[in-house]
């Protein structure tokens, strides 16, 4: 805790999900850098899905990190599209060299330059309560930003990038995935029975309200978290230098990402509020009447779908349990 804010909890990998040979390493860092020697390696913990190795080489650029697509193979090139289409409204971490389709028996790989920069997450918890309203301005800003870029309708992304299927087909589809989360085996087993028939009535007695969130989809980064955001002082002023991790984005509503930057604000004692939405709406970001209950409705979806997955450490657990009751009973979470 900080500040009475609840602690982000931990969904990060104790341990690398791959190590590498260092030989091995050094062929793939020649990819893009011939003849290029590894003088250092750093496995990073952030992320569950992927294995992301800090090496710093003997010449510049110096610090890289060389990205490893363990999941699906085709969020490589759907990552690479992304960065360099976002790169030209916000700031991200420049794709230095890719193999898309893998490399001597290895998935997909990207090298991405080093961005010298601490996270959101970080900055909160060092308690400079003048530089996180600073950075949380920012944060509104480069939302703002993101939202520039249009699709002609919502749906998945794949590479290109461009927009295949609906994120669900036919009507409603925000409370009819929720219904289908409800069912899970996965969901029953950690949310109380009388919780989940409040969560159903509450999400489908939004359903006209949410139904209208599809009329103007925007590129969503759809894990626009404290994590996935670094900054930096510049010129005087703390901003973002890299928006990071693009694998989920899809194309929809900015308020996911607005919900997902704001999931562990307090009403009671906030942080990033309001210098975010300052931020945001002064950039040129539009939000709706009542949008900070319009965001935890639809952060609900996303709460409600993390439930479902077959592990999850227990703090991870308790954690998405106690946002979901705080969302339906409209409070701050404990």
């Amino acid at each position: 805790m900080i500040f009475g804010v609840p602690e982000q909890a931990r969904w990060i990998r104790s341990e690398p999900r791959r190590v590498l040979d260092p030989d091995v390493l050094e062929r793939m860092v020649r990819t893009a850098f011939p003849g290029a020697r590894v003088a250092e390696a750093q496995p990073l913990a952030q992320g569950l899905r992927n294995t992301n190795i800090r090496v710093r080489l003997d010449r510049p650029p110096g610090w890289i990190v060389l990205r490893i697509y363990e999941h699906d193979a085709s969020l490589c090139q759907k990552e690479v599209d992304l960065i360099r289409l976002a790169g030209r409204f916000v700031p991200v971490a420049e794709v230095i060299h890719a193999e898309p389709r893998g490399w001597e028996g290895l998935p997909p790989f990207a090298l991405v330059r080093y961005v010298e920069a601490i996270t959101f997450l970080e900055l909160k918890r060092h308690g400079d309560l003048h530089a996180i309203a600073e950075a949380a301005g920012s944060v509104g800003e480069t939302l703002a930003a993101l939202g520039r870029i249009a699709f002609e309708k919502p749906g998945w992304i794949a590479p290109g990038p461009s927009v295949t299927a609906p994120l669900l087909e036919g009507p409603d589809p925000m409370p009819r995935f929720v219904d289908l989360c409800l069912a899970s085996a996965n969901f029953q087993r950690r949310v109380a029975a009388d919780l989940c028939e409040r969560i159903q009535a509450l999400v489908w007695a939004w359903a006209p309200r949410l139904a209208r969130l599809d009329e103007d989809p925007r590129l969503v980064h759809c894990d626009f978290s404290r994590r996935n955001l670094l900054v930096r002082p510049d010129g005087g002023r703390w901003s973002v230098a890299a928006v990071l991790d693009w694998e989920f984005a899809v194309s929809g509503p900015p308020l996911i990402d607005v919900a997902n930057f704001l999931r562990y604000e307090r009403l009671a004692q906030p942080l990033a509020e309001p210098h975010f939405t300052n931020g945001y709406r002064r950039a040129g970001g539009s939000l709706p009447e009542n949008w900070r209950e319009f965001a935890r409705m639809v952060d609900l979806t996303a709460l409600c779908d993390s439930l479902t997955r077959d592990q999850l450490p227990d703090d991870v657990e308790r954690e998405l349990v106690e946002l979901v009751r705080a969302t339906v009973e409209a409070r701050d979470p404990e």
